[in-house]
């Protein structure tokens, strides 16, 4: 992989198409938009369906999990969400491909959502699965105590303790208390995007990765949901074959989704809209604070006036680890304007992700 062009003499941690404004206003997080959703058809009398869907939602108690060591939770509009898109290895997802078939789960994405006061814009933080981190003492379901490791890969944390483990150790990283936790699983994903009617993104180049099953000629493509889930995925196909590269393509699909999601036209049939929330609330895995549908919705509808021209994606500052290039290293100076930006509820600054390591794949996926 290639060196980063301008490293910083710093220590390896411890451890395409127009539409109107009104059309563009969608939910951040598709998932609990879906749900909200569910709201239709609650005014039409067929409210016993909260109950069907209530069924379907997962949930963690992180608060529990975590107690009180935990950054302030300051009250000031704003929310931090963790997204993180699992990796595991049994079930329906095992067919998948992709990755280690041996029944183990990973944090295959992971994205800080910052939604600023008054809800109107976001900045989401995609934190690269290799990057090595100081991973605090996690417990995991088993009640097993896991010592702190000073220097393991961040993906580690979620197959180590899972959610509340994911959670600690990005609280660790940014200083920032996680308002809110949304997983959605790989198999979910595909059934939720063929539900939406697939999602319509131009290729700038061929590509093309058996490992997740991608196979792209340059131009536009409507994917379906496996071909949307190859691409979320796919770290040969594109770039210098990076987990950064796969960074840049996820947050290209995100920009399209979040730009197409409303010309599905699911709402003008109740069928399509409960078959939707249907797999939208079994795709999820959320903090308990969004247990039911209609906190979901509570929360998806707090993001409604959010679109993409308000979205400002970035990746963790990074620089390639000298010793191992399929690893990354935190670049602290500049990881920290990124977290104090979130902190005091600011635009992330230009230089703080200028000159850092991106993987080459930019502008190989538009909406």
């Amino acid at each position: 992989m290639p060196a980063e062009s301008t490293p910083e003499p710093e220590s390896t941690p411890e451890g395409g198409r127009r539409t109107t404004r009104s059309r563009r206003r969608r939910a951040l997080l598709v998932a609990a938009w879906s749900a909200a959703g569910v709201l239709v058809l609650g005014g039409t009398g067929l409210g016993y369906l909260y109950v069907n869907l209530n069924d379907n939602i997962r949930t963690v108690d992180i608060d529990q999990a975590l107690g009180t060591d935990r950054p302030l939770d300051v009250d000031d509009g704003s929310q931090d969400i963790l997204v993180l898109g699992s990796d595991t290895r049994s079930g329906s997802n095992k067919e998948l491909g992709g990755g280690a078939d041996d029944g183990s789960a990973r944090s295959d994405t992971a994205m800080v959502v910052h939604v600023y006061e008054g809800h109107r814009k976001a900045s989401v933080v995609s934190i690269p699965r290799d990057t090595l981190v100081p991973r605090p003492s996690c417990t995991d379901d088993e009640g097993v105590t896991h010592d702190a490791a000073s220097l393991a890969m961040f993906n580690s944390a979620y197959s180590t303790g899972g959610a509340a483990c994911a959670v600690k150790t990005v609280e660790a990283m940014t200083g920032i208390r996680m308002d809110h936790y949304v997983e959605v699983d790989f198999s979910g994903f595909r059934k939720l995007i063929d539900e939406l009617g697939g999602v319509e993104v131009t290729t700038t180049e061929d590509i093309e990765d058996r490992d997740s099953h991608l196979d792209l000629e340059a131009g536009t493509h409507r994917l379906t949901g496996e071909q949307a889930l190859g691409l979320v995925r796919t770290r040969h196909g594109v770039g210098d074959g990076s987990d950064l590269g796969r960074i840049q393509l996820q947050q290209a699909f995100v920009r399209a989704l979040v730009e197409q999601v409303s010309d599905i036209g699911v709402l003008s049939s109740p069928k399509n809209l409960y078959d939707l929330a249907d797999t939208a609330t079994g795709t999820v895995t959320t903090d308990s604070d969004l247990d039911s549908v209609k906190d979901l919705a509570s929360f998806a509808h707090g993001l409604k006036g959010i679109d993409s021209s308000n979205m400002h994606m970035v990746t963790m500052p990074v620089r390639y680890d000298p010793a191992d290039g399929n690893r990354v290293l935190v670049q602290r100076k500049k990881a920290e304007q990124v977290w104090d930006a979130l902190k005091n509820d600011r635009p992330i600054p230009e230089s703080a992700t200028r000159d850092t390591a991106t993987g080459d794949a930019k502008g190989v996926v538009t909406g």
